[in-house]
């Protein structure tokens, strides 16, 4: 995975996977699909709404699923 692959306006993947790395950790027992992760990291992105694979994936396995 390249974390420095540029995303949006400057913000690169290992931006948005630091942003989201904290708060996952509250919620990631409560995950029970990858579908959930992908909803959860686009509602939780700042600024940038969209599904990003790499960093859904980053969380997905990171959750185990």
């Amino acid at each position: 995975m390249n974390l420095d692959k540029h995303i949006w306006e400057g913000w690169t993947v290992r931006d948005f996977i630091e942003h989201l790395e904290v708060t996952f950790d509250f919620y990631k027992d409560k995950f029970k699909s990858r579908e959930e992760v992908i909803k959860w990291c686009k509602s939780e992105q700042p600024y940038y709404k969209e599904h990003v694979p790499e960093v859904s994936n980053y969380f997905i396995e990171k959750a185990g699923l």
